[in-house]
């Protein structure tokens, strides 16, 4: 007999577990409360970091400031809502020009590849804008859709709502975007005199593309197919025999009149409380289970340096994977085999069809 055996051996019946019972309590009773404060630690953080306690304070926020606020919003506090908001904000006004949002959002307002993303989306629409195909107030109610949806999401199905702060930076860094695409504001009501600071402009703009939505946002037979080109992203990575569990996930995520425009049927009240209870428990988890993402594992969806080509790449696919470099993660990993036994394409596959090369942005989207 081990030194172990003798020892278990001396305790008593149930000595050892009656030993170990106060620790494992303690452990569950602190573990949530633990997590919780270290959740809402790096919100701490944020509002020690940028000094803005009062609305009056936020009017000097800038669009650097308000770059790096939405930056951890989008990498390390709600990744997936983020993106997800922004994937249902193209039901309303599809686009190609996704590669370009991300260059966008996920650059130094002030860096070159983000003058690069936003002189590129102002080339493609310059077009239809001056043959009237496509109207000032279209690009406003886009630009809304950008800013709203995230912030409409994440209070909605996140484990926290945004603070005042993490809001007038969202609308600080999108009003900013406005001006770069050069997007008339004087539809809104302080369009001509100024905005008060981010907030202001996010509650205008929030109210004035409520209006556009009740006058526009009609059932059409053209939204449908737009919208199915949408859901198909949504649901590309799911087998096809839960293709109707997925549509049933992406109509219980629109609202009533997005779900009327598109010609989509509301949810069935079974799927709807089970959605809502997998939400709801997703909520729990993460505010009292889950400890926050660290730096390292932050969410980006592209490269942050250039190859030796001068090329950027994506770094993760949700559909086909246009833009990805087919390297050996990339083709052989745990996403990679999944995605061949759902017989979709990885990177690499059928030669240059994906942009295996990567991609520039001054030549991102139609020629």
């Amino acid at each position: 007999m081990n030194y172990t055996d003798t020892w278990a051996s001396s305790l008593p019946a149930g000595g050892m577990a009656s030993q170990l019972l106060p620790y494992a309590v303690g452990l569950l009773v602190a573990w949530p409360v633990v997590t919780t404060s270290l959740r809402f630690q790096r919100l701490r953080k944020l509002h020690k970091q940028y000094a803005y306690p009062t609305r009056e304070s936020m009017s000097k926020m800038t669009d650097e400031e308000a770059f790096q606020i939405q930056k951890q919003v989008a990498q390390l506090e709600f990744p997936l809502i983020f993106i997800k908001s922004l994937q249902f904000a193209l039901f309303r006004r599809y686009t190609d020009t996704s590669v370009l949002v991300q260059e966008m959002v996920g650059n130094n307002p002030t860096s070159a590849r983000a003058y690069l993303g936003l002189a590129r989306t102002r080339y493609l629409h310059s077009g239809y804008r001056a043959s009237g195909k496509i109207l000032d107030d279209d690009m406003l109610f886009t630009l809304a859709l950008f800013a709203l949806q995230p912030i409409r999401f994440i209070n909605r199905y996140e484990w926290r709502q945004l603070s005042d702060l993490e809001r007038c930076a969202i609308g600080t860094f999108w009003k900013s975007v406005g001006d770069g695409l050069e997007i008339s504001y004087e539809k809104l009501p302080s369009g001509k005199t100024g905005f008060r600071d981010g907030i202001q402009w996010l509650e205008e703009i929030d109210a004035w593309s409520e209006e556009y939505e009740t006058k526009f946002m009609v059932p059409d037979a053209k939204n449908r197919e737009t919208a199915d080109q949408t859901t198909a992203v949504l649901v590309y990575m799911l087998p096809k025999m839960f293709h109707p569990v997925g549509l049933q996930f992406v109509s219980f995520m629109m609202d009533d009149r997005l779900r009327r425009a598109m010609y989509y049927e509301p949810p069935s009240a079974f799927c709807a409380a089970l959605l809502s209870a997998i939400i709801t428990a997703r909520k729990l988890f993460l505010r009292y289970l889950s400890l926050p993402r660290p730096y390292f594992l932050r969410s980006t969806s592209f490269t942050e340096e250039p190859d030796e080509n001068d090329r950027f790449f994506l770094t993760q696919w949700e559909a086909a994977p246009y833009y990805v470099k087919p390297t050996f993660w990339n083709r052989w990993g745990p996403m990679a085999w999944l995605t061949r036994a759902l017989g979709r394409p990885v990177p690499g596959d059928e030669g240059d069809k994906y942009y295996p090369n990567g991609y520039s942005v001054p030549d991102v989207g139609p020629n």
